[in-house]
């Protein structure tokens, strides 16, 4: 086994190692979810915390580390008589992200369970997990049914595995530990909340700090053991001061008074539910017991607040968590007083780092004076394209190079949903059909490999014309391995979806382009809500770039809509021809996500040699290779040209309105859709 690195010998991350620390001091604090970029310490960090955590006590023999004061009575290897317990480290139990439900959950036998009638049981990763920490690193990246499962045995305290009403039911309190990089997509809201804490993470930008995170880590790489015996000290102190403050922690009083603050602050940032105001009580008791301290005071509320309410008010995916901090003082004042300037600050954590400087929770404090609200147009000077003669100077508050300044998006609105027609099998999402491990069973085959879904129906069909050869006797069914029949199912895929952006001059008046940004934004939050990967493309002037790569993360690609210039000539050739690029390669990286092209455009081409006939071979490339595509129409005025609508045709795809394109309008634009694409 590998030496891991020692916690304290961690530089820097105050708000990651304070929140680590307050849930081995307190568990019921209920986790906490690290967010930041790559290369921040934070696999390292939650790996380090095991050999902090106090040893536990166990039922010799028990696969599901029962505690002997306390035994699970309906432990499948109960029940347990009483015995003296058996010592163990506290274990740490790692989640991939591409787990099986079965490695998670468990197993059962089917073939002795239908034969036999016993529940043959091989325990998962969260039996392994109970009185431990369950780490998921790329938390982001879980598989829905896999998040769902997760879900329910941190809700419950349990896991329970059913398969055709046999059903095993076990123990699973863990310590959730999450990491994640939100460039590569968000959580659901539901399992942000299952978090205790989030503190998000980034790399310092101070040099000294820097060459110390390297000079300590090649001297780990390069005698594991010896750095460890250095640190060894400092580990042994951590280790007796989380002991002691778990002591303390029964002891600690939270008076009224700071649960007034508690309630107030929930209240004033508008938190769903009442988990928030759980969770920060306890997390201010264990920074009491963490500082030595018998009575919870205001500044404990308000780092509380800095580590428990973060994630919890997004109200949507382009929301960046974080608190308003004055906000957060001038409610503490008004729910208790002014918490006044002699109150001794708690001790954040083994190397004093507060806050993480002020930042709090994580989240890092904006450099003073950045604007960060959306560069608007000038006036009514927006209402034309902004193609300025050559040579003239450029005009006030306008980008140089014949370019508009950014608009913002018009308010997002609740979409129709697009879908690939067919039958895929890509990815779990909520879009297209797609043959999937969960839904409604709609058949039955031979299981490839381990058997995950029985199809009960068929395994009996299959199993009844043997029963006389292979001497059955009294009521008993005689099943052998090869009569097992796995379950087909249908669910629904998540896919890539495209987007093609018209940002050239004809699209660039104001209102327009407002109304396209907000269409494109509400796309995004439908491809969010239906586990979709998105990218970018977008067209102007004369060549085509990718604004985003394909990702999971819908919140890059609002941002790169966000700050998107607009004008010049109409290369739309040229971003068809971009977008067939980048689904050659997608095809390539991962073959079973069927793509979805959305082109929004006014279907006008200008630019170069016969751009309307290039534009029309560009789409019938797409059409060829059997892409689903829909071609959002910005035409506005009386008099229309159509133009969108003899593209979708040389797509092979359908074209709609913005109008069409809100859920409330033209019942039939799925129909419509699916339509087409078969036709193509």
């Amino acid at each position: 086994m590998s030496t891991p690195y020692p916690f304290t010998a961690i530089v820097g991350q105050d708000d990651l190692r304070l929140g680590l620390l307050l849930n081995a001091v307190s568990p019921a604090v209920g986790g906490v979810l690290v967010r930041g970029e790559k290369g921040t310490a934070k696999s390292t960090a939650v790996r380090a915390l095991a050999a902090l955590m106090p040893e536990v006590s166990v039922v010799p023999g028990c696969r599901f580390s029962c505690d002997p004061a306390s035994p699970d009575p309906a432990c499948p290897d109960g029940p347990h008589a009483d015995a003296a317990g058996v010592p163990r480290p506290a274990r740490t139990v790692e989640l991939p992200v591409g787990a099986s439900e079965d490695r998670l959950v468990g197993a059962l036998d089917i073939e002795r369970a239908l034969s036999e009638g016993v529940k043959a049981f091989e325990p998962g990763l969260l039996a392994d997990a109970h009185r431990g920490i369950l780490y998921v690193d790329e938390v982001n990246l879980l598989h829905d049914h896999l998040v769902d499962l997760l879900l329910d045995a941190a809700a419950m305290g349990a896991s329970y595995v059913e398969r055709e009403g046999v059903s095993v039911r076990h123990a699973a309190r863990f310590l959730l530990v999450g990491t994640m990089n939100p460039e590569e997509g968000e959580l659901r809201p539901q399992l942000l909340d299952r978090f205790g804490l989030t503190v998000e993470v980034s790399a310092s930008r101070d040099t000294d700090e820097r060459v110390e995170v390297v000079r300590r880590r090649l001297a780990y790489d390069d005698d594991p053991e010896g750095f460890a015996a250095r640190w060894a000290e400092e580990e042994g102190a951590l280790r007796e001061r989380i002991a002691a403050a778990r002591a303390l922690l029964p002891h600690v009083v939270l008076g009224d008074g700071v649960l007034r603050q508690i309630a107030a602050t929930c209240a004033a940032f508008e938190v769903d539910g009442m988990r928030a105001d759980i969770v920060m009580a306890r997390t201010a008791t264990a920074l009491a017991a963490w500082a030595g301290r018998e009575e919870v005071t205001a500044d404990d509320v308000r780092q509380a607040a800095l580590l428990a309410l973060p994630h919890r008010r997004r109200r949507n995916p382009f929301d960046a968590p974080g608190l308003d901090e004055d906000k957060l003082d001038q409610t503490l004042d008004e729910a208790g007083g002014d918490r006044g300037q002699d109150d001794e600050d708690p001790d954040p954590g083994p190397d004093g780092g507060g806050d993480g400087g002020g930042g709090g929770g994580g989240v890092p404090p904006q450099a003073d004076g950045e604007d960060r609200t959306p560069p608007r147009a000038d006036g009514g000077a927006d209402d034309t394209p902004s193609q300025a003669p050559e040579g003239a100077p450029d005009a006030p508050g306008r980008p140089a190079g014949g370019e508009q300044r950014p608009v913002a998006a018009a308010e997002p609105f609740r979409t129709k949903m697009l879908s690939v027609p067919g039958l895929g099998e890509g990815a779990a999402g909520r879009r297209s059909r797609a043959r999937t491990e969960h839904g409604r069973t709609t058949g039955a085959r031979r299981p490839e490999g381990a058997l995950t879904k029985l199809h009960l129906a068929a395994t009996v069909r299959a199993a009844a014309p043997h029963q006389r050869a292979r001497g059955r006797v009294g009521r008993g069914l005689v099943v052998r391995r090869d009569d097992l029949r796995q379950a087909t199912r249908e669910g629904r895929e998540g896919n890539l979806v495209l987007f093609v952006v018209d940002a050239s001059g004809s699209m660039a008046a104001r209102q327009r382009m407002s109304a396209v940004k907000g269409a494109v934004l509400s796309l995004l939050l439908d491809a969010y809500q239906r586990r979709d990967k998105v990218g970018l493309v977008t067209f102007r002037g004369r060549e085509a770039e990718v604004a985003l790569p394909p990702t999971s993360s819908v919140d890059a690609a609002a941002a790169r809509l966000e700050s998107l210039p607009t004008g010049g000539r109409t290369p739309l050739a040229a971003g068809l021809l971009k977008a067939h690029d980048v689904l050659r390669v997608e095809r390539l990286r991962d073959p079973s996500r069927r793509p979805l092209l959305v082109v929004v455009t006014d279907g006008r081409a200008t630019g170069g040699p016969e751009p309307v006939a290039l534009a029309g071979r560009a789409g019938r490339l797409h059409r060829s290779e059997g892409t689903a595509s829909v071609v959002v129409d910005c035409e506005t005025g009386y008099v229309r040209l159509g133009l969108a609508g003899e593209l979708a045709r040389e797509l092979g795809g359908t074209a709609v309105t913005l109008d069409e394109l809100r859920a409330d309008a033209i019942a039939g634009l799925v129909k419509d859709v699916t339509a087409a694409g078969r036709a193509a």
